[in-house]
């Protein structure tokens, strides 16, 4: 079972950044759904894909995976480019290039 290591994206409606200090193991969801018989819900003995376990660290997260002895892919995420700019720039004369 092949387990994904990522850290959570920001969205778009969010300016916050502390919420997403820490990494998640995902395991693979797998689309073997079935139907109840008696009210026609979907049903499914794969408890994995409802869980997320939350670590404070990547070494956490690979320290678990690893004790466990699970396969894993990890997604690094990319680096934020900051560009430094203050209020007064909007009005400088050389503003339109």
């Amino acid at each position: 079972m092949k387990v994904k290591i990522y850290k959570p994206l920001k969205t778009a409606t969010q300016s916050g950044l502390s919420k997403f200090k820490y990494w998640i193991v995902e395991f693979p969801k797998e689309n073997n759904l079935g139907k109840e018989p008696l009210m026609g819900w979907h049903k499914s003995d794969n408890t994995h894909k409802q869980i997320q376990l939350r670590f404070n660290s990547l070494d956490q997260a690979l320290l678990y995976v690893e004790k466990n002895k699970l396969d894993y892919i990890l997604i690094n995420e990319k680096e934020k480019k900051y560009k430094i700019k203050s209020y007064s720039d909007n009005f400088k004369h050389n503003r339109l290039k």
